[in-house]
């Protein structure tokens, strides 16, 4: 029985293949990947939807019940966006799913909107029906943007993933703003929301509706790791507040210790912390760096590490593994 995944009742999918390409694997020349755009309809609005596909085997076929791994573009990216995590997930024999969800955010559609959550939704309900899936590995990861919404759809269906991976994610629209008001990024949030936050209560509850924040808290029982680089933020666009106020919520609706104001503010310029507790720095080999916080509340993790604006596939991926 197919499980139900929408905001509301679902209408029947439609999926179609369409024209893929054959390519290798970067890290094993031996292993065809069979990379596939495929179609299917919005149980919200009825258009027209599309992801990218990555199924096991030079066939295609699916022989038994797989993980799924659906991957999430950037914030000024769309479906044609590649990554490391797509060798990977594949060499594992897993299935890649990389949604569009209504594009880059620059169009109130996208950021985070009903229908780009729901497009995500039914994009894996499409692939539930034409493949097998082990529906209880269903994991999900983004970098930036993906960040974002791997924190919103974490906290609005946290009974859906095994596990996820945040990485440098935004997770309040409004501090973002204030950040990049008048560049880019800014007019980019400004076109989803309506305007900028103050100009009417509808603008506001548009940038409180697409900011994870608002939702984390329903997160506490999810196996989500968050992730930012510690230099985020000064040679990055999300500083690495985001991701630790992120955090601070989960912490908080389980009744665990935040990180402090005091811990943001010595982490944030960029530094170091003055007191360490026994856990907080260290080297991850998954990662292949050094990190000088880490913290955890349930089955969530944080985790400042030492770099920028970026994601790593291989810690991605090793977290996956370790929530089989």
């Amino acid at each position: 029985m197919l499980r139900v995944l929408s905001f509301s009742i679902l209408v029947p999918m439609l999926t179609l293949a369409l024209s893929f390409s054959n390519g290798t694997c970067a890290d094993d020349p031996e292993l065809p990947m069979n990379r596939k755009r495929i179609q299917f309809k919005s149980s919200m609005d009825g258009t027209i939807q599309e992801a990218i596909l990555i199924v096991p085997g030079p066939t295609g076929k699916v022989q038994k019940p797989v993980p799924l791994v659906v991957s999430l573009h950037s914030w000024s990216a769309d479906l044609t966006q590649r990554n490391a995590l797509e060798n990977l997930v594949h060499r594992r024999g897993w299935i890649y799913l990389f949604p569009n969800f209504r594009g880059a955010n620059r169009t109130p559609q996208a950021c985070a909107s009903a229908l780009a959550q729901q497009d995500i939704l039914d994009s894996i309900s499409s692939v539930i029906d034409d493949y097998q899936v082990d529906e209880a590995r269903i994991y999900l990861t983004g970098t930036s943007g993906g960040g974002h919404m791997t924190m919103l759809m974490a906290a609005r269906h946290p009974n859906l993933w095994r596990a996820a991976s945040a990485w440098v994610g935004i997770s309040d629209l409004v501090t973002w703003h204030a950040l990049h008001r008048n560049t880019k990024y800014g007019n980019m949030i400004e076109q989803c929301c309506g305007g900028v936050p103050g100009d009417s209560a509808e603008v506001d509850a548009q940038y409180k509706a697409r900011s994870p924040i608002t939702y984390l808290a329903d997160a506490r029982e999810v196996a989500l790791d968050i992730c930012a680089g510690l230099k985020d933020g000064h040679e990055g666009s999300v500083p690495i507040r985001h991701s630790i106020n992120a955090f601070n919520m989960i912490a908080k609706a389980r009744g665990d210790q935040p990180v402090t104001a005091l811990e943001i503010s010595q982490l944030s310029q960029p530094g170091k912390l003055v007191q360490v507790k026994a856990g907080d720095e260290g080297f991850d080999p998954t990662f292949n760096r050094k990190f000088f916080l880490r913290r955890r509340s349930g089955n969530a993790r944080l985790t400042i590490f030492d770099g920028g604006h970026e994601g790593i596939a291989t810690a991605t991926i090793a977290w996956f593994e370790s929530h089989p």
